[in-house]
């Protein structure tokens, strides 16, 4: 009885021993993890706010021609013989659509990986 007893302390010892080693190592890692998936989701957020303004049409444009309008409205001899539409919005390019979408799905994966982390470290 007492062999057995005093291997399965031993173990219990060295396995406590390597099981906390291994813990650490990977508190170290998410700590890096998150790091990185913070900067890289500010980054990403910066550009998503940059890149917005191109899904939405103009205002100043649209503004200039509704005063134009507005004007000759009041006084026809203004702009005489103009007639002033609003200028027509094709929307943003697929180009940017594509682009826009991957930026969001790039967003997306870096805060999913910030979750994993931090449901790594709390367990």
């Amino acid at each position: 009885q007492d062999t057995k007893s005093r291997f399965w302390a031993t173990y219990m010892h060295e396995a406590a021993e390597h099981d906390g080693q291994i813990l650490e190592k990977y508190k170290s890692d998410m700590d890096i993890v998150l790091i990185f998936a913070g900067l890289f989701s500010a980054v990403t957020t910066s550009f998503i706010v940059n890149m917005q303004q191109n899904l939405a049409p103009d205002p100043t444009t649209e503004t200039h021609a509704l005063l134009k309008k507005l004007i000759q409205t009041v006084n026809n001899s203004t702009f005489p013989g103009d007639n002033f539409d609003t200028p027509p919005w094709i929307g943003p390019s697929i180009t940017e659509i594509w682009v826009q979408s991957l930026m969001y799905a790039s967003l997306s994966a870096s805060l999913l990986a910030a979750l994993g982390a931090m449901l790594g470290k709390r367990w």
